[in-house]
């Protein structure tokens, strides 16, 4: 199957969203499949972009998936104005990107960032395919609950908006279960809905051997330490 997955965030950036599509991605590109994931030029959180890229259009090979990264305007994780500009710049290129692959099997976007979502949205209405929204948060109740924007007339918009993405999605990945009882609550098809938590890889966690070099350079060797 080809994948095509948009999000804003992705490796080297290190926030919950990029290391989540970065570590499913390479169970998907193991599995066989063909991954493709367009994303922006690395520069969270502080709206720099990294050593070694530019903001512009480029793509690269990491672990088996092909990354196609736009440009976007950049800024920093923080103020309304800037961010927002943010984006719907995301949301354009992302969407022109996609638009130029060929012959996706099924695209998945990931949220709280919503351009992502318009952006698979409106690509897989192009390509005439199924659209996957992965939910990793509610938007835009997040920002108002830490006091962003209050319940006014645009939020009420946003959230018509929000509501028109999730009963346009074929199918939704909610991180938690409560997520998905509030978009049930909302009138969202609960069958559509799957709920797929955050875990870890726990063959990264077995026993080892204790490392005698590192516990004695920070003065631990008769400490239990975990």
């Amino acid at each position: 199957m080809k994948i095509l997955f948009i999000s804003d965030n992705f490796p080297p950036e290190t926030n919950a969203a990029a290391t989540r599509v970065y570590e499913r991605a390479c169970y998907w590109v193991k599995w066989g499949h063909d991954v493709t994931i367009i994303t922006g030029v690395p520069n969270f959180p502080h709206g720099r972009v990294f050593e070694g890229y530019e903001n512009r259009f480029q793509t690269e090979v990491m672990d088996g998936m092909r990354i196609v990264r736009v440009k976007t305007y950049i800024a920093p994780n923080s103020g309304k104005l800037r961010r927002t500009i943010d984006f719907l710049s995301f949301r354009i290129s992302a969407l022109h990107a996609a638009k130029k692959e060929l012959n996706p099997d099924i695209i998945c976007a990931t949220s709280p960032q919503p351009g992502a979502a318009l952006a698979g949205l409106d690509a897989a209405k192009y390509h005439s395919i199924p659209f996957v929204f992965e939910l990793g948060d509610l938007w835009p109740a997040s920002i108002s609950a830490v006091g962003v924007m209050g319940k006014s007339f645009l939020y009420r918009q946003m959230e018509r908006q929000e509501l028109a993405m999730y009963r346009k999605s074929d199918a939704i990945v909610a991180l938690t279960g409560a997520f998905k009882k509030d978009l049930v609550r909302r009138n969202i098809d609960g069958d559509k809905i799957a709920v797929v938590i955050n875990g870890v890889d726990t063959w990264r966690y077995g026993p080892q051997d204790r490392n005698l070099e590192l516990a004695t350079e920070l003065g631990i060797t008769d400490e239990f330490v975990v």
